[in-house]
């Protein structure tokens, strides 16, 4: 199953059959645009023209049935239907309307009359939209989904490709941090033993060359404790075969592969809190930034 990133794009456009618009709209187009961007959880909204909206529920519908994150935003019109979409309206309906005002009017002095805009979208509104338009709708809908779904999947595809990339440069990284652990510790372990044979050397009494060895064992071995990140690079191995799989397995892994990128990020923040040597606190350094881009990316995966 493909990664899906939550930045899509697509348009499209039909000429609407078998409905009941007027002669003159046979060249009538609907179009469609559907855009997104990325969103913690699904918020989706529409834009429709007058004629369209009682296809509104069942657009809803079919968004939510293929999109489960991103805020999404789809746009729907018609276009050329001839006298620009305009109908003459009725004597019958004007002589109502100019009824309806004279009552506004007189209770209402201050009021304005209406313009031609409001009286053509008054009339427009008791219009009953076409049959067969909100099928026609739904098809090119269900098209422009299609493709919507395609270019997500090939932006997913595109930052599926960047985490691996990265995943495979942290290895490296932890790779290399791996043998620099025991040579700090040999580095530690040589002087411990210059400071025992200090030790012995200024000891007056057997007593007290008892006590400098323990210190100085106890020294070393606090040290050694301190430095040793072997498990955080364990778990961060762990992390990385986890992001990988779940890239690999596809489908909705966005909030999944934020959570391990958290607990790199965790793990490379130890890694530089123990690290006693300029090339360790490198790593660690080049690990963050590595892992701050694949949390900008990640943001923005279904």
């Amino acid at each position: 199953m493909p990664v899906y990133s939550m930045t899509g794009y697509a348009t499209a456009q039909s000429q609407p059959a078998d409905t009941d618009l007027p002669t003159p709209a046979a060249s009538a187009m609907l179009g469609m645009e559907i855009r997104s961007v990325n969103s913690r959880f699904l918020d989706f909204s529409l834009r429709l023209s007058d004629e369209l909206r009682p296809a509104e529920p069942a657009l809803r519908e079919l968004i939510g049935a293929r999109i489960k994150r991103g805020k999404v935003e789809l746009r729907a019109w018609i276009e050329g239907r001839g006298d620009h979409g305009l109908r003459q309206p009725g004597m019958a309906e004007l002589q109502k309307l100019i009824s309806v005002q004279d009552q506004v009017l007189s209770w209402m002095p201050q009021s304005r009359p209406l313009s031609v805009a409001e009286v053509l979208a008054a009339l427009g509104r008791g219009t009953p939209a076409p049959t067969g338009l909100t099928d026609a709708l739904l098809a090119l809908a269900r098209q422009a989904v299609e493709e919507f779904t395609a270019s997500r999947e090939r932006e997913g595809a595109k930052l599926s490709a960047m985490l691996l990339d990265r995943t495979a440069q942290l290895r490296a990284l932890a790779s290399q941090a791996q043998p620099l652990v025991p040579q700090l510790v040999e580095l530690q372990r040589q002087r411990f033993l210059e400071r025992w044979n200090e030790a012995l050397g200024a000891a007056q009494t057997d007593a007290a060359a008892q006590a400098a060895q323990e210190r100085a064992l106890s020294e070393a071995t606090a040290f050694a404790i301190r430095i040793d990140v072997a498990e955080e690079l364990t778990r961060l191995q762990a992390h990385l075969d986890e992001i990988e799989r779940l890239i690999g397995k596809g489908g909705e892994v966005g909030k999944r592969l934020d959570f391990f990128i958290q607990e790199l990020h965790r793990e490379a923040n130890t890694l530089g809190s123990k690290s006693s040597s300029l090339e360790l606190t490198k790593i660690s350094v080049d690990m963050k930034v590595m892992i701050e881009q694949m949390r900008e990316q990640v943001q923005n995966l279904e």
